[in-house]
């Protein structure tokens, strides 16, 4: 399966080989093996999933927004806190905000390259993007990428951290399993502006292009995925842990890339990715 989590899952206590050792073999750092997530206690849980369901039925709404949802739910809490827990479950709202030249010295920030682009071919374009998954405890991270002409997934998988690691891993398997994008569209995310994401990039000349602050909408295809699997498969299934989320999703992509796409004119994901690949 290739990310950390699936990877420290392999490694035995018990197993004559150290630790460490087992560690260098399958390509991890010792600490990320020992590293254990902070989790959040049942009310937090409770309100990122309710956040999470609103966000697909209003993609406006903010922290105001939330907090006053969640009263109507007779929850109240603080703004720092509905916007703490907005930051941990990746919800972000979206408004419309003009795309500014990028100022200062952001290193690792790119402009737009997506608008008024004709996109006529595979591996024209990819999209990136983080989500926050619901479990029936707790909850995971689904990182995917999606090309934006076939609307086929060419990457994913699931993490317990927002690392950059996994991101990272996402697309280097992404790129070993279909070739290089001409353009790979992010938002302003720390994983998406750090210099091991960008570095990658530029090593494989993948042109980086980013949304504006704020423009979700920039990113329209990947978020439009996020609302059809968690809508058509994720809400309804609430899975007990990784292994269960995993094979899950699995199988639903099975079903999403070869079935009729309306924003393709009916046709499959999987076979207009491979027709034209």
């Amino acid at each position: 399966m290739g990310s950390i989590e699936i990877k420290k899952q392999l490694i035995d206590q018990e197993d004559q080989l150290p630790i460490v050792q087992q560690c260098v073999l399958l390509c991890i750092a010792r600490s990320s093996y020992y590293y254990q997530a902070k989790g959040e206690n049942p009310l937090n849980e409770q309100i990122m999933r309710m956040m999470d369901r609103h966000i697909q039925e209003e993609p406006t709404a903010g922290v105001l927004t939330m907090q006053s949802m969640l009263k109507d739910n007779g929850i109240k809490v603080g703004y720092e806190r509905v916007r703490r827990l907005m930051k941990v479950a990746c919800i972000r709202a979206i408004y419309p905000r003009r795309h500014l030249t990028l100022r200062g010295k952001t290193r690792y920030l790119y402009p737009y390259l997506l608008r008024n682009l004709a996109i006529n071919r595979v591996n024209q374009v990819w999209e990136i993007d983080i989500t926050y998954i619901p479990m029936a405890q707790g909850h995971m991270y689904l990182t995917a990428i999606i090309d934006v002409y076939s609307r086929y997934i060419v990457g994913w998988n699931i993490s317990n951290t927002l690392a950059a690691e996994t991101v990272l891993e996402v697309v280097q398997q992404a790129v070993k399993d279909h070739g290089r994008p001409e353009i790979l569209n992010s938002d302003q995310g720390v994983q998406f502006t750090c210099s091991m994401y960008v570095e990658y990039l530029r090593s494989q000349d993948i042109q980086i292009s980013m949304d504006g602050k704020g423009r979700a909408l920039d990113n329209i295809y990947i978020e439009r995925f996020w609302r059809t699997i968690k809508y058509h498969y994720i809400y309804l299934n609430p899975a007990e842990n990784g292994q269960e989320l995993y094979l899950g999703i699995k199988k639903w992509l099975h079903r999403y890339h070869t079935r009729d796409h309306q924003g393709i004119m009916r046709q499959k994901p999987a076979a207009l990715f491979k027709q034209a690949a």
